[in-house]
């Protein structure tokens, strides 16, 4: 299984982009998380700002195009996107294979 993950402006805009990657099937599920307080380099100054962490359940084979689907909606100028592969049960991951379309999980 591999965790997309970005951070949103605001509940709104995560809600929108999970809708979006659902819809199109590119993950089996997205946890959204509200309230995380980032500090980061911006335009040569450090920034402090809440935003809303999104984490996408998806396929290796989901992952480009799911990738692509979050970058086309989001609205920041530099939505910064990361990955990883996580370990799962086999059950977890024949549901997300199934909930994306994807072919017969590798057990």
């Amino acid at each position: 299984m591999i965790h997309v993950t970005t951070t949103c402006a605001n509940l709104n805009q995560a809600r929108e982009i999970a809708r979006e990657v659902l819809t199109a099937r590119l993950a089996a599920c997205v946890n959204i998380t509200p309230g995380v307080v980032s500090l980061f380099h911006w335009q040569g100054q450090i920034e402090e700002d809440t935003e809303v962490t999104l984490v996408a359940k998806t396929t290796p084979e989901r992952r480009a195009d799911l990738v692509a689907a979050i970058q086309r909606s989001h609205p920041y100028d530099l939505p910064v996107i990361s990955w990883e592969e996580v370990g799962t049960t086999p059950d977890a991951r024949r549901w997300c294979y199934a909930e994306t379309g994807g072919a017969q999980s590798p057990d």
